[in-house]
């Protein structure tokens, strides 16, 4: 088999279905929900001179627009791939995602200066309308809430907006249990101590959702993948000399994948070890997605095993930068 080479790139069967196409209409049961009441919220809470229900009702409108960023990120994604965009535009859901968490990162921060001020300054708040419209924003989250569990939540688009929608629901429940003590005892400032409640579950939201999105940015290996576990792996397979130039990551939420160069013993079956490859990375780590170059050990001129980061001659090799750890069987550094 030394006559040619062996340099198979294949691409596994993968789907590239946009299976969010389902979940818009409970998108926009909640979306309908959430922009009615909303607009009911913010004429109480300036009657009721209420920082609370007026920050529910921004993070309402936050809300809103988290789903319809979410509607138009579906539509986008689900387009097939032309042109430049190979990949079609799946990552406008992170787009959608990081957006949304951004927002919550935003109106967090505006929300925690108005509710200090009111700590030091705090005006008189009508805690009887307060608490009423409180316990009717929790009853219309609870809805909006079940509505947007029941879409796909392995979605970070999703997530975003059911993170919206759930920080929202906690915030009606601290903006009811204030309204109680305004109502029943007098002490004004319970409504910015409510405020600040919302402000910190905003803010872990928020961070979340902008850190996982930025994972996929970037690159990262899928949550809960350690890259260097899986080239051990892939090398400890029958007939593999060396892995490297292995790159994992996720082309959007939920859809991890994966490439790298396979180094075979001279002789052995390229195909073969191909496919037992492929069939290990989904199996085990649900990588469908998967591109890899098999080749013999040395029949390439010049090619032999790599030093950790160049080859030992590069100046006909295969890459002299090997893009990431070389994975060997047996003890190695990585």
């Amino acid at each position: 088999m030394t006559g040619h080479a062996h340099a198979h790139g294949d691409h596994s069967g993968h789907s590239h279905a946009v299976a969010a196409d389902a979940d818009r209409r409970w998108l926009r049961a909640a979306l309908i929900l959430i922009t009615a009441f909303m607009a009911i919220e913010v004429v109480i809470g300036f009657i009721a001179r209420s920082l609370a229900l007026i920050s529910d009702a921004a993070h309402m409108l936050t809300d809103a627009a988290s789903i319809v960023l979410a509607l138009i990120a579906m539509r986008l994604a689900a387009r097939p791939a032309r042109g430049g965009y190979t990949y079609g535009l799946k990552r406008a859901e992170i787009l959608s995602a990081q957006a949304n968490g951004v927002t919550l990162l935003v109106l967090s921060v505006w929300l925690a200066y108005e509710a200090i001020h009111r700590l030091i300054e705090p005006p008189e708040v009508t805690g009887g309308l307060v608490l009423v419209t409180a316990l009717a924003g929790v009853a219309v989250n609870l809805v909006a809430t079940w509505c947007i569990s029941k879409a796909n939540r392995s979605s970070l688009n999703v997530e975003g907006a059911y993170q919206h929608i759930l920080t929202d629901l906690f915030g009606f429940i601290a903006t009811a249990v204030s309204g109680a003590v305004v109502l029943t005892t007098g002490f004004a400032r319970a409504d910015a101590i409510a405020s600040l409640l919302v402000v910190a579950l905003m803010l872990k939201a928020g961070i979340g959702l902008v850190r996982d999105s930025g994972r996929i940015f970037m690159e990262a290996a899928p949550a809960g993948v350690d890259p260097d576990a899986l080239g051990g792996r892939l090398v400890a397979a029958d007939q593999v000399v060396e892995v490297h130039d292995l790159h994992v990551w996720e082309i959007t939420s939920g859809d991890p994948a994966l490439s790298a160069h396979v180094l075979v013993e001279p002789g052995g079956d390229c195909h073969k070890v191909r496919r037992t490859l492929q069939e290990l990375l989904a199996a085990e780590y649900g990588i469908t997605h998967a591109t890899l170059q098999v080749d013999h050990l040395g029949e390439q001129e010049g090619e032999e095993l790599l030093r950790i980061g160049h080859r030992a001659d590069s100046s006909d090799a295969h890459c002299a930068d090997t893009h990431g750890p070389v994975h060997r069987a047996g003890p190695h550094d990585h």
